[in-house]
């Protein structure tokens, strides 16, 4: 039974959504709702509710990979448990429900495995062996589900489903990652009605005005949560509420909703994550944390693939540096998602106050000349401005048409990736990253979308012989960053909630100092950018204590020990990472109060 706090704490949020006459009735359908899903488990592959440094989160979509006659969720299985078991302990499974387009993301059934993919006996395997990860889309559904088609006709529950606008007055300042038209006219005459589709007109926005919708998503997250996932992605999070003569986006309604489905999940499902999906200006994006402990439990670090970008682009890492030297954890509950691929592009929202527009220039040129795309998005008073950046990262960082040796290729990738895995917070990486492919322009030719470049279908047995050669790109990048993760796992200091902490040693060198809160042991993280050779000016004794040069260092991420230059002093070559720390029988410096938490 939930108890009198939870159910005043959601009796107060549905006031603020709903009014006091309504909110008393609505938390008593929560209620009963909870007390229908409550049950104790035990999140698979992890603690309940709790992270470590040897999490890494796999994005992939349910049919990446492909096998005549074998469902494609089973291939993903089988190459899983084959490549990735106790190596990657989340899996990140994108859509897999029935859809009509968008790669999943205009949902005609929430409650179904798309039978082309398989079925839920199969998303129970793969959530037997590892974390699950699922997508909860919230915002929209498919105008061809039955949910649209049932509001076409007013037949209840779904007559108030969707939100109907018989015209755009008040809607002028909406910001939204489109700039096709925000109402549409949809249905087939004389049933037709005027609705709001925030991303196509394949998907209209669910209006969370009207209870039942909100009841009904908080339904099926714990749905979710009984069929195993451990942490729910709720996609296009910040566009839930609409208000008009408002901007629709990042509304105080919407921390509402997010804060009332953490209150449940909490209740019903505890352990199970909620991470938001927030392509924002960062200061937005992080306003998800809420108060550190009442959102969500993982922010997307949207900000952090075009910084990193940058920093390679131009071989100048100081940019990147002054801005992870500000970064605030998100909250005392709260770590940040932190990736640099995934199957959407290189949003730009979150980096548009911390690059010139020089330097958003500069990108935009650079993805075009790699063979990316530039999406455009429409900004309040009806003008379009670029978005995001549709490259594959691989390309992103070495441009496929110069000639470079592909060691030089390898290393940048991988030096990029390691700087990823450096940062406080928990690393995703895409499929096509792991696996080192490079973009697929033909599949925009295809499907007429930019996202395409970087969303290729791959035959496994075809991968399975790439990966097989020990000169290839594939085996190469994937035995890199194997050995990285495998080194990040091992060590405490890694923790995500570990303090992190910037030292200045010029452009051409990332420098992060991360922290184990419980021994003060360091690892001294070095990533060269400019891709030539280095000799940063750092003090180790400042970092290490005075016994660092007679003593020697440990290369987490090279292995073996780490020769000095001379005393004290360190040669990095192009590209290279060193995740530095004191052998474990030298003497340890004292804990510095400032990197406690």
């Amino acid at each position: 039974m939930p108890n009198t706090q939870i159910t005043e704490r959601l009796e107060i949020l549905l006031r603020d959504l709903y009014g006091a006459p309504e909110s008393l009735r609505i938390a008593s359908e929560f209620i009963a709702l909870m007390e229908r899903h409550s049950h104790t488990r035990t999140v698979r592959n992890g603690r309940p509710g709790k992270l470590s440094g040897g999490d890494v989160i796999l994005i992939t979509y349910p049919d990446q990979l492909r096998a005549e006659e074998v469902p494609p969720l089973s291939v993903l299985e089988a190459f899983s448990a084959r490549h990735l078991q106790g190596l990657i302990r989340y899996l990140h499974i994108l859509p897999f429900y029935p859809s009509t387009s968008d790669d999943g993301f205009s949902v005609t059934d929430y409650r179904r495995v798309d039978p082309a993919l398989g079925t839920w006996e199969d998303i129970s395997r793969l959530a037997e062996k590892f974390g699950l990860m699922t997508d909860a889309v919230l915002n929209h559904a498919s105008v061809q589900s039955d949910w649209f088609k049932a509001f076409l006709l007013d037949e209840e529950p779904y007559r108030g489903f969707f939100i109907e606008r018989a015209d755009s007055s008040g809607l002028e300042n909406v910001v939204r990652p489109r700039t096709s038209p925000l109402l549409h006219r949809l249905g087939t005459p004389p049933v037709q009605k005027s609705v709001w589709t925030t991303f196509s007109n394949d998907q209209a926005d669910l209006n969370y005005r009207n209870p039942r919708v909100l009841l009904e998503m908080a339904d099926l997250l714990l749905y979710y949560a009984d069929r195993g996932a451990s942490i729910l992605r709720l996609d296009a999070a910040a566009f839930l509420w609409k208000e008009a003569g408002t901007t629709c986006i990042n509304l105080p309604q919407t921390h509402r909703v997010i804060q009332l489905l953490r209150a449940v999940l909490e209740q019903a499902a505890p352990g199970v994550l909620l991470a938001t999906e927030t392509n924002v200006a960062h200061a937005d994006n992080i306003s998800y944390a809420g108060d550190g402990g009442n959102e969500a439990h993982l922010i997307y670090n949207f900000a952090l693939p075009p910084l990193v970008w940058h920093a390679f682009l131009t071989g100048d890492a100081r940019i990147l540096s002054r801005w992870v030297d500000e970064l605030a954890p998100p909250g005392r509950n709260t770590a940040f998602l932190n990736f640099l691929a995934s199957h959407d592009g290189i949003g730009l929202n979150a980096a548009r106050e911390i690059l010139t527009e020089k330097d958003f220039r500069l990108l935009i040129h650079a993805a075009q000349e790699r063979g990316g795309y530039v999406s455009l998005k429409r900004i309040p008073g009806g003008a379009a401005e670029p978005y995001e950046l549709n490259v594959n990262y691989f390309d992103a960082l070495s441009n496929p048409f110069a000639d470079e040796p592909l060691d030089t290729q390898i290393r940048r990738f991988l030096g990029a990736h390691a700087l990823l895995l450096s940062l406080a917070g928990i690393p995703a990486i895409y499929f096509h990253s792991l696996f080192g492919s490079r973009g697929w322009p033909e599949g925009v030719k295809i499907t007429g979308r930019n996202r395409a470049v970087n969303r290729e279908k791959l035959d496994r047995a075809a991968l399975e012989r790439e990966l097989a050669d020990p000169c290839g790109i594939r085996n190469r990048v994937f035995a890199g960053l194997t050995r990285l993760i495998r080194a990040r796992s091992r060590t405490p200091a890694f923790d995500p909630y570990a303090p992190q902490k910037i030292l200045s040693c010029g452009g051409a060198v990332f420098a992060v100092r991360r922290t184990d809160p419980q021994t003060g042991r360091h690892a001294l993280c070095l990533q060269e950018v400019s891709g030539t050779r280095q000799t940063p000016d750092l003090d180790l004794k400042s970092v290490f204590g005075p016994h660092a040069a007679q003593t020697g260092l440990i290369d987490l991420a090279g292995g073996g020990r780490f020769p000095l230059a001379s005393p004290g002093r360190i040669h990095l070559d192009p590209y290279q990472t060193c995740w530095l720390t004191l052998r474990e029988d030298a003497p340890q410096p004292e804990m510095e109060r400032a990197d406690t938490p």
